[in-house]
């Protein structure tokens, strides 16, 4: 496994030395759309895939591929293909594998507008969508054995933080012929490598914690390269393409990467564990918390817990209407992963694509607050969470 000191150099050298021109140390912006040959025949050889190169934008491009192999190295696997978006990554993926009559097993707690693709958009292409609750996994198992094209996980989810077994899972995946694909944005490769547990394809939505500032769209898929081949060519005629200026920003992001992880681990865990202690707060959900029911499995196959918790309020949403405002060193947005702390409700967040009965079948109470820890100094974040919590009205938490 590589070690946190591998990850934090790869995080800053990785994929980048091929891209460096006229002696810059920096990955340039290449901004053209087009590269130009004047031996035809050299063109033909790129064109086709015979030579390296670049020949058009929507295919390839010199900064875009630098994050990809950034992201490639750091994930240990054999290819990379990046994306406009994190849902393009997941949508374009799950449409080149998947085909009508074909079947695919996943869990009720991925993310709102994965959710939605299982729910929604992949039924009407007739194909047969089974979702198993999360953390079942005999459950997981014999839905999987039933037989399947793809077995796709999140884990740590996205918003109540449950935790899937991955080589258990991949074990199944592997008896039954199905591609096993992970969506690891929460943990980060800082974390978890899911790969070296025997993982397909390991997605990530670069908006988040691989960017870390809030500031740049992306996705990445990478893997096998045989499959991440594929998954490319689909992408590369359908258009979802990263544009070089946010490829830039993330690359730049990147290199604080596993600082960034690790001061966040190290918040998230100390706001959840005085979370456990405010009479206002019903749950917590983190698992780095020995109460998680996950805790153990997270124990065994990452190397942190990441910066994202959840915690439900006594009052639900009214409290959550009194409480968020309050807070001074929090961003109220629909974002998660930066260097800023940020919160808000699943039902306006993560799931805000979802019904509240949808919600309420993924075990998500409308009084769920996503805390996505920050980087600032645990005492103020601390402090700050007291105050809001101190302003509550008794008799909004007696609703």
């Amino acid at each position: 496994m590589m070690n946190e000191k591998k990850l934090g150099t790869q995080a800053l050298w990785a994929g980048e030395k091929d891209q460096l021109v006229h002696g810059a140390t920096q990955v340039p912006v290449v901004h053209s759309v087009s590269f130009g040959y004047d031996d035809m025949d050299e063109w033909f050889e790129v064109a086709t895939g015979q030579k390296e190169g670049h020949i058009y934008g929507r295919n390839t491009n010199p900064t875009v591929q630098a994050f990809e192999d950034k992201v490639k190295i750091l994930e240990g696997a054999e290819a990379a293909t990046s994306f406009s978006t994190g849902m393009a990554a997941i949508s374009n993926t799950l449409a080149t594998f998947l085909y009508p009559g074909d079947r695919i097993v996943s869990i009720k707690d991925t993310y709102g507008g994965t959710n939605k693709i299982f729910t929604e958009f992949l039924p009407k292409q007739q194909i047969h969508v089974e979702l198993c609750d999360t953390g079942d996994h005999a459950a997981i198992e014999k839905e999987v054995e039933k037989g399947c094209k793809v077995l796709y996980l999140e884990t740590p989810t996205n918003p109540t933080v449950k935790i899937t077994d991955i080589e258990r899972m991949v074990k199944a995946g592997r008896a039954a012929g199905a591609l096993v694909i992970i969506d690891n944005t929460f943990a980060t490769p800082i974390n978890q490598n899911p790969i070296e547990l025997g993982v397909d394809l390991v997605i990530h939505s670069a908006t988040k914690f691989l960017g870390g500032h809030a500031d740049a769209l992306g996705g990445v898929v990478c893997g096998r390269e045989d499959l991440v081949e594929q998954i490319y060519h689909y992408r590369e005629i359908n258009g979802a393409t990263l544009d070089p200026m946010a490829a830039y920003l993330l690359l730049r992001g990147m290199k604080t990467l596993h600082l960034r992880i690790e001061r966040q681990n190290y918040n998230a865990q100390k706001v959840a564990e005085y979370l456990k202690t405010v009479d206002a707060v019903d749950d917590v959900f983190y698992p780095g918390l020995e109460s998680h029911p996950g805790h153990d499995i997270a124990n065994k196959q990452m190397r942190g817990f990441g910066g994202m918790l959840s915690f439900s309020v006594k009052g639900g949403m009214e409290t959550v209407r009194h409480l968020l405002p309050k807070l001074k060193y929090a961003n109220r947005a629909a974002n998660l992963g930066a260097v800023e702390t940020i919160v808000g409700p699943a039902r306006t967040t993560s799931h805000v694509e979802c019904t509240p009965e949808e919600r309420a079948a993924m075990g998500i109470p409308e009084g769920l607050v996503r805390y996505s820890a920050g980087v600032e100094d645990l005492d103020d974040l601390i402090a700050d969470l007291e105050q809001a919590f101190a302003s509550l009205p008794e008799d909004v938490l007696a609703k």
